[in-house]
């Protein structure tokens, strides 16, 4: 949990939100927001990094008293969010997004797409899932490839399937093309260029300020979080979490309705 070199607490708070640090209902507790308040006057960075897109982390960062950069859509955006600003993207290329689609067209019959831009969602007429606090950014198109837009991530749904049994029927065929994931919504996978991942982009992040891996402190629930977990020095899994990343974790902590994160930031910040 601490630094090899100094016995120090670590100099990064790396947290997913959904599932993780926010409450079920999607807020940030007061237990909550004291820790992280803990650690930054302990001279830590907390860095939120998630699947959401950038227009779902600002509010998320006031309430919880959190500022700099932020790790978004699964690592394909850096945000910075004072500025309001993607000052890093590693969107999917197009062409490569055109064979994945195609293959989970065939593997799941009658899928619907959608793309995240940075800032917006383009949907085709057969992706019908919408978040009511993002409808103004929702925008239908005929075909999410056509519109020269940057394909930051291509979310895939279907009503037949659960995410799980989507990821399983065409994690090995899209291999190389592009990454595959899942972060707690059912039915939706989510995909981003080879290589972009919440751990890549963290730990170009950390480099940048000479922090190492050891001097990280992460927290995560969904196999979109495993790398994360397993690239930090402490990585917790939250009590709710996903079989998979329960299985792969070795260190636990409460639930995020009990307050997880704030409970192991007390210990080392305390």
């Amino acid at each position: 949990m601490t630094s090899p070199h100094d016995g120090a607490p670590p100099r990064i708070v790396a947290t997913d939100l959904d599932g993780t640090l926010l409450t079920s209902e999607g807020t940030v507790s007061a237990r909550t927001r004291r820790a992280l308040q803990s650690a930054r006057a302990a001279g830590a960075e907390i860095v939120f990094v998630t699947a959401r897109a950038p227009r779902g982390v600002r509010a998320i960062a006031e309430e919880a008293g959190v500022s700099g950069l932020a790790i978004c859509s699964n690592g394909a955006v850096v945000y910075d969010l004072a500025t309001d600003e993607i000052v890093e993207s590693h969107p999917l290329d197009a062409v490569p997004a055109r064979r994945v689609a195609a293959t989970l067209a065939e593997a799941l019959p009658g899928i619907g797409l959608a793309v995240e831009t940075g800032r917006n969602v383009l949907t085709e007429a057969a992706y019908t899932r919408r978040h009511a606090q993002d409808l103004a950014a929702y925008r239908e198109v005929v075909s999410v490839f056509e519109e020269n837009e940057p394909i930051v991530k291509l979310l895939a749904m279907s009503s037949a399937h659960t995410a799980d049994e989507m990821f399983t029927a065409v994690v090995a065929a899209i291999e190389g093309l592009a990454e595959v994931t899942h972060s707690g919504v059912e039915g939706l996978l989510e995909i981003s260029a080879p290589g972009v991942t919440k751990a890549g982009t963290l730990d170009r992040l950390c480099s940048r300020r000479g922090v190492t891996a050891e001097e990280v402190v992460a927290f995560g629930d969904m196999p979109n979080d495993l790398a994360v977990l397993a690239y930090a020095g402490a990585g917790y899994a939250m009590a709710n979490a996903h079989h998979l990343v329960l299985a792969a974790t070795e260190r636990r902590t409460l639930s995020n309705d009990e307050d997880g994160v704030a409970a192991v930031l007390e210990r080392l910040y305390g």
